[in-house]
Order: C-alpha cells, then structure tokens, then sequence
C-alpha cells in the first residue's frame, strides 16, 4: 500500500501522508456512484438549475470569509506567497464563482417554428451528467474554481482530482461546498496519484466528460484512455511556450514591469509564462538593462514574509528540473545576465534566471528563467514568436496602434496581450490556437512592479 507525502516547499519537510491505493479502492469508487446518483436525483427533480443558482451564491460568501485562512494553507500547500494567494487566487476565484453563478439560469434552448409555421420545435441544454476534472498544482484554489464553478452551473456533478502535490486547499473547498448545503455527491474530491485517480477517472465507464489542466504529454494519455472507455468529452488546457514581443515603440518601462510578471508571477510556474522574449535591435540593450534591474528587485523568499513576492518551487523534482536547464544554457555558453547561482540551505529556490542573446529552448521549463532574443523587423519577430509547436499565449508591447492590430493577428496564439501579460477575464476563453482567439489590449493601466 503505497503511501504519497506532502511536503513543504519551503523547507522540504514532510506535512502529512496519504494512501494512494487506499484512495483508489475505497474513495474513487463510491464517490463515482455518489457523483452518479446526486446526477440523477437532481435531474429526476428538475433541479439542475435552482440548486447551482442559489447555492453557489451561499458558497462564494463562505469562500470570502475564509480567505486567510484558504491563503495560509495555500501557501503551505504551494509555496506561494501568502499575500498573492490571498490577493490574486482567491479575490479571482471568488469571481470566477461569481461569474458562473449568474449562468446557471441562463442557459436556455430555443423556440423554433417549423414546417410552415405550423409548429413548434425546441431545443434544451441538458447536463453532461458525472465530470470528472484532473486540476494541477500551479494554481489550486484557481483551477478548483475554473474547474467546478461551470459544471455546477450547468447542473453536472464532480469528481474532483487534485494533484497529489497540492490536495490541501481542494480539500478544505470540499468542506465549504457541505457547508454551503451542496446534496452529498455532488462535488467530491479525491486527493490521489495521476497514475491512479488520474488514469481511473479517464477510463471510467460511469463519468461522462473528462477535465484535464497539465502537461501536454498527459494530456494525450487523457485523450488516448477517454476515446478507448466510453468515447467521454474531453477538455484539455495544456502547456506552453510563450513568446513575447517588444518594439521600439513601447513604454519600455511598462514593457519591463509586463515581461517580469510574465516570466517571474508564480516563480514561472505558469502554462502561459511568457519564456521567450524578443526585443527590436535598436532597443534591445536599453530594455535587457532594464529589464535586469526590474527582475532584481523582486523578492524571492518565505511565503509569510509580506517582502515576498515569489516563493519556492512546488517540489525537489521541479527544482531539479529547472536547474538541470540553467546549467545546461551555462555550458553551451549562453550569456547570464542575472541568476545563476544556487542559493545555500533548504527549501526549493531558484532566483531570476536571465539569458541573453540565444535561441530559447523550446522545452516548457516552469520556473523563473527567461530566454532573450532579438529581432530587427515586424516579420521576423511574428517569425520568431510563430516558432513553436505550443499556441496558448503571446504578447506584444507597442504603442503604435496599427501594429498591434496586424501583429496580434497574425500571432498563433488563443491568447493574445497588447501592453500588458497574463491577465485574465471570467467571459473571454483561454484556447488554444485555431479555436477562439482571445485579443486583451490594455489602453493605459499602468503595472507597479515588484508584486
């Protein structure tokens, strides 16, 4: 009977344990027939829509009151800061459930008139029935939220698989939701290894529609085992590579404040991180200055000192990770501009990590290290930016109007920020690309930096 232990990020000690086959044997099964029944009970009572709507709204309100509290443990949990959990994931998370709440009694079908108006047809939306959702551990509380917030709208119910590194939080939501008066069976969560809850959850013949947020590489096993069980829908949001642009024309200021959150927000542990940045020739030694200066004056620390504005990464092997990239630009001669010194003692910390001047790798790092490049005309930086099998983000920083328009066209991204990175909204997607390509033109905020 295997046992998973969860650890620290900051000092690497172990928090607690848990058995993954007990969890596989016991909990999985019976909360896939609590998910099923709850399914048809709310359906049989024509419900699907009045128990989203009134108690999500319970819900949201007990989430709010809790926030310290969510945030400390989310900082145990991921390593975070304290204050950015408590600032950005839940204040966004709170929204998130906001948002999906006023859906639930919104989505309606259509009255159709038919054969010369000689009758009437109509269409419904009925529920998918049992979701199963695999969330990853960058960002707990905001995948649980992007995660369970519509499928309750839409009146489905919820298996809910944490990542094995990061269950803290999704647990301390699945009290919330009971205390919120959810039915039993409607949410449940299952703190589990990928290779068993992960992999269950896929194959399962009773759960209707899989959920998956991580690599692209188990994205395709999810795919792979849904198509073989029952044919379930699928959604995936994977990985990426992003690139980001600066012209000559730009606020260099802004741009540097932007780029650093792109690359540094959540130690880069973000699937739209923005890794690869590229800057016009007349600009570039100008920028990287900059740039150097503003990415310094970011503090990388304990997650409950409020200096902090990065923390540690998840886990030993995500360190490890990361370190074996930056040595291995180190010997094939790459020039550091910044980082690249490990620090003494424990815990998981990498500094910010600058390269200048190389072609950016285009292997999905997740941490703090970012690769610059340069450009000299519009077409070659698209070029450069295009340059990669990932399209999930992109930026670009121009105060010239006209460019912004044909650039963030022509970018192979689903997502695409102009003067500004990685800010979201609940009522625009996050695609991938050669879906729905989601533009955020930012027209004046300005970014303090550092967070």
């Amino acid at each position: 009977m295997a046992a998973k232990s969860i650890y620290t990020k900051l000092f690497g000690r172990a928090l607690l344990s848990f058995s993954s086959r007990t969890l596989y044997h016991s909990s999985h099964t019976l909360s896939t027939m609590a998910s099923l029944s709850a399914h048809i009970l709310i359906r049989a009572a024509n419900r699907e829509l009045e128990i989203p709507t009134g108690l999500f709204i319970n819900n949201e309100l007990s989430y709010g009151k809790g926030q310290d509290i969510l945030a400390e443990v989310e900082s145990l949990n991921n390593g975070k800061p304290f204050k950015i959990a408590r600032d950005f994931d839940i204040g966004d998370s709170i929204q998130c459930l906001r948002y999906y709440a006023g859906w639930a009694d919104k989505i309606t079908g259509q009255t159709i008139e038919v054969d010369n108006k000689t009758k009437l047809a109509f269409t419904r939306h009925d529920p998918i029935g049992v979701c199963g959702q695999i969330i990853p551990w960058n960002y707990p509380i905001n995948m649980w939220a992007w995660k369970v917030a519509p499928a309750l709208a839409c009146g489905c119910t919820i298996v809910m698989k944490p990542s094995e590194l990061t269950p803290l939080t999704a647990l301390m939501l699945s009290k919330l939701i009971a205390e919120a008066g959810f039915p039993p069976g409607v949410v449940n969560t299952i703190p589990s290894l990928g290779s068993v809850g992960g992999v269950a959850l896929s194959t399962h013949m009773d759960v209707d529609k899989v959920a998956f947020t991580g690599s692209t590489v188990t994205g395709r096993k999810v795919m792979e085992a849904a198509a073989k069980s029952n044919l379930k829908k699928v959604s995936l949001e994977l990985g990426g590579k992003s690139p980001q642009l600066v012209f000559e024309s730009a606020d260099l200021e802004q741009a540097a404040n932007w780029a650093c959150l792109g690359i540094l927000y959540n130690t880069g542990q973000d699937c739209t991180a923005g890794s690869r940045l590229y800057v016009q020739d007349t600009i570039y030694d100008k920028f990287v200055s900059l740039l150097v200066s503003k990415a310094k004056e970011l503090v990388i620390g304990d997650g409950f000192d409020e200096k902090s504005g990065g923390g540690p990464l998840v886990s030993k092997t995500q360190f490890d990770k990361v370190w074996r990239y930056i040595e291995s630009g180190s010997a094939q001669g790459a020039k550091l501009a910044l980082g690249g010194q490990k620090r003494p003692g424990k815990g998981f910390f990498v500094d910010p990590t600058i390269f200048t001047d190389i072609n950016a790798n285009m292997d999905i790092i997740f941490g703090p290290v970012l690769a610059v490049g340069r450009f000299k005309t519009e077409e070659e930086a698209i070029s450069l930016a295009n340059d990669t099998s990932y399209g999930l983000g992109a930026g670009l920083h121009s105060n010239d109007a006209n460019q912004c328009m044909r650039v963030s066209s022509a970018l192979e991204a689903g997502t695409v920020w102009i003067n500004q990175y990685n800010l979201l909204n609940n009522n625009l997607c996050l695609d991938e690309y050669t879906s729905v390509k989601a533009i955020h033109w930012n027209f004046g905020e300005k970014l303090d930096w550092p967070l």
